[in-house]
């Protein structure tokens, strides 16, 4: 953090002036514009990607756009519109992470003035205002490196398997230990450690988060809506392919950290406890225990999401480790 706290002090008085009526609003607004860039990153989004660029557009013009080879019209339809655009190169593996921290890295040299980086993946979309909440709240509380709010899905009802994103993405405001790919991040916390880990096909969030919470930062989540997430989820192999990506980065994330972390050991025995066929038996109980809390559907979906969880997981375990990032898990 700032030794003097005379930049976070500054800061925080700027938020203050933001959040006070009157005809310095305006002012305001424009600096909060000028302080917070935006990175997008996608592949193959199509109209997805519209929208994303065109939300924050409507915030910033600060925004960079990372491509991760892309074959459909989406770096050409970004530059046409002038939007600072990066290409990943192709020879090495394509991650969220790595194009997360080229993206940052291309805002800064762009625009080193800025203090807030807003990532959003390129099938969200920004809610109206959202910018400026995040810019408040973080100016307001010198020891938060991260700030996000409700991630929606848009077509919630179309699919049984949109709708457990939807449920997924709800949690309750307060602080929490990790955030999704959709955050708005103050750029002294992103770069004391290091950025994203870009080896990592998925969980790079809850890794960062940790490094960041070891080094004394802290991440809130707060009720206001952030993005509409177009999960575009319409078979069973994408949900299995979802869930199958989560057990292979629990698996990673519990050999980069579960010494510190012993809840992963938790997490990954769980997993291959509650799939193995001797269990199966007992799944009512965790059903039940699970509908209790969050209803029958969520309850189905933890319960027989066991078993890809568990596959990803013995996928990590039996890949050499040179090999653990070559190929990305997709489900779209």
């Amino acid at each position: 953090m700032d030794p003097d706290g005379s930049k976070d002090h500054a800061m925080t008085l700027l938020a203050q002036q933001f959040a006070s009526p009157g005809p310095a609003e305006n002012a305001s607004k424009d600096r909060v514009s000028r302080m917070v860039g935006i990175v997008v990153i996608g592949r193959n989004e199509g109209e997805r990607l519209h929208r994303a660029l065109a939300s924050a557009r409507d915030q910033t013009e600060q925004i960079v756009y990372v491509d991760s080879g892309s074959n459909d019209a989406s770096v050409a339809w970004a530059r046409e519109r002038g939007v600072e655009t990066v290409e990943l190169d192709a020879n090495r593996p394509f991650t969220a992470a790595r194009a997360r921290n080229a993206g940052f890295a291309r805002l800064l040299a762009r625009w080193p003035d800025i203090g807030i980086v807003q990532f959003i993946d390129g099938d969200c979309e920004l809610a109206p205002g959202w910018v400026s909440v995040a810019f408040v709240t973080l100016m307001s509380r010198p020891d938060l490196a991260i700030v996000f709010g409700r991630r929606r899905e848009r077509f919630r009802d179309a699919t049984v398997y949109n709708r457990l994103c939807d449920m997924e993405w709800d949690g309750a405001p307060g602080l929490v230990q990790s955030c999704g790919g959709d955050s708005a991040m103050r750029v002294e916390a992103l770069r004391a450690v290091g950025g994203f880990r870009e080896t990592l096909i998925a969980g790079e969030e809850p890794d960062l988060c940790h490094r960041l919470r070891r080094d004394g930062w802290l991440i809130e989540r707060i009720a206001d809506d952030m993005t509409m997430h177009d999960a575009a989820m319409t078979r069973w192999q994408q949900w299995w392919q979802r869930n199958r990506r989560s057990g292979f980065a629990g698996a990673e994330a519990w050999r980069l950290r579960g010494r510190e972390d012993p809840r992963l050991l938790r997490y990954v025995l769980s997993n291959i406890l509650w799939a193995i066929p001797p269990a199966w038996p007992l799944w009512p109980v965790l059903w039940l225990r699970v509908a209790r809390r969050s209803g029958g559907l969520y309850a189905t979906h933890i319960m027989l999401g066991k078993v890809p969880h568990a596959v990803g997981q013995l996928e990590n375990w039996l890949r050499p480790r040179s090999e653990r990032h070559i190929q990305l898990i997709e489900y779209k």
